[in-house]
């Protein structure tokens, strides 16, 4: 850092050392309002499954079919919330691989919205293509054994502690003298949740708007704070404090934090907006690489040739597939393998819908 108060890049460009700050403050924000939508979501995973023993979820762990379904139906929900229920089951083994790759190829992440926005005939067209395929994926890897399986991930990642009478998520007698006597991990969790809530109210974290998925994320809030002020003691210490955010939050927030940080410093000087040439397969090929990173934002560089007819619908066809928004960050977090395999098939998929498009002359 020179005595102006900058730092230099690596390809020498200055940066001031104040809009540095703000910029890892920004991402930060992001990340941990990602990272308690994901452990909010884990949270109600582990509350119906120890409240059902399980059962809930069984309908999807017999019927590969419906899982599928399912998880197509969530992937095409524009954003990433649909997404992330998805990843939630997948590591929670609810749901196979098959079933995993079917939603990461039916979402587009949040550029959805602004398809939507820009063309909304071709955005309902797209989205119908894109559950169709993801559909047809979803049951051609299901005869497989990959797709059936579910790729390096704990056997005993969700412990149900069936055989425990403790074992309990809803004691009306227990709350108000747990609430008198509060632990220090139910302190910690009911102080977070609604410090987050304030904060999401305000603006600070999340959408700044009152758009419906702000919506979404403080009804999820305020269902994460009424179960953490109402489970016993037992499902506090074993499940949401043992198992959630001890296994889970510090290793989801790091990695998210990251992936953000890398992703927006690459963008930042790499510019590789500027590297789309006029040739339909070069653009095609930086379409799928693109597709790879785990972001909401690249992408729209697609949106905008394609409204402007710079490029075809085969080129957005195919990056849609590819890309998943943030959606496939906390599966990264958990299984970098499974991440790797899921983006391999996504490319495999991405690279015949747009060649067979291109053929076919849209």
């Amino acid at each position: 850092m020179n005595e102006h108060g900058k730092i230099t890049g690596l390809i020498g460009e200055e940066i001031h050392f104040e809009n540095t700050l703000q910029f890892l403050a920004d991402i930060f924000k992001h990340a941990v309002v990602i990272t308690v939508f994901v452990m909010i979501m884990m949270l109600l995973i582990e509350y119906l499954t120890v409240q059902t023993k399980g059962s809930w979820s069984k309908p999807f762990e017999k019927n590969p079919l419906l899982q599928i379904l399912f998880a197509a139906l969530m992937g095409i929900i524009p954003g990433c919330l649909g997404v992330y229920i998805i990843v939630t089951l997948y590591v929670h083994r609810m749901i196979n691989f098959a079933a995993l790759i079917t939603a990461m190829i039916a979402t587009s992440g949040d550029e959805a919205f602004i398809i939507f926005v820009m063309v909304p005939s071709k955005a309902i067209l797209l989205f119908l293509i894109m559950f169709c395929i993801s559909v047809v994926s979803g049951v051609v890897l299901n005869l497989t054994s990959t797709g059936r399986s579910l790729l390096y991930l704990p056997v005993n990642h969700m412990k149900l502690h069936q055989h425990d009478p403790d074992c309990t998520c809803f004691e009306p007698s227990l709350i108000i003298p747990q609430l008198k006597k509060i632990s220090f991990e139910r302190a910690i969790l009911l102080g977070a949740g609604i410090i987050f809530t304030i904060l999401l109210l305000s603006g600070d974290l999340g959408p700044e708007k009152w758009t419906w998925s702000k919506f979404i994320f403080l009804i999820v809030a305020i269902t994460g704070i009424y179960i953490i002020a109402t489970v016993p003691d037992h499902f506090m210490t074993k499940h949401l404090w043992g198992h959630v955010i001890r296994r889970h939050f510090m290793k989801v927030l790091l990695w998210t934090f990251g992936a953000f940080l890398v992703i927006h410093i690459g963008l930042e000087f790499l510019h590789l907006e500027a590297w789309l040439k006029n040739n339909i397969f070069i653009i095609l090929l930086i379409a799928l690489a693109i597709g790879i990173i785990p972001e909401s934002g690249p992408h729209l560089i697609f949106v905008t040739l394609f409204v402007s007819g710079s490029i075809p619908f085969s080129i957005l066809l195919a990056n849609s597939i590819v890309q998943d928004g943030h959606g496939a960050i906390p599966l990264l977090a958990e299984s970098r393998r499974s991440f790797i395999y899921m983006k391999g098939i996504n490319l495999l998929v991405g690279l015949l819908a747009g060649l067979a498009g291109i053929l076919a002359g849209f």
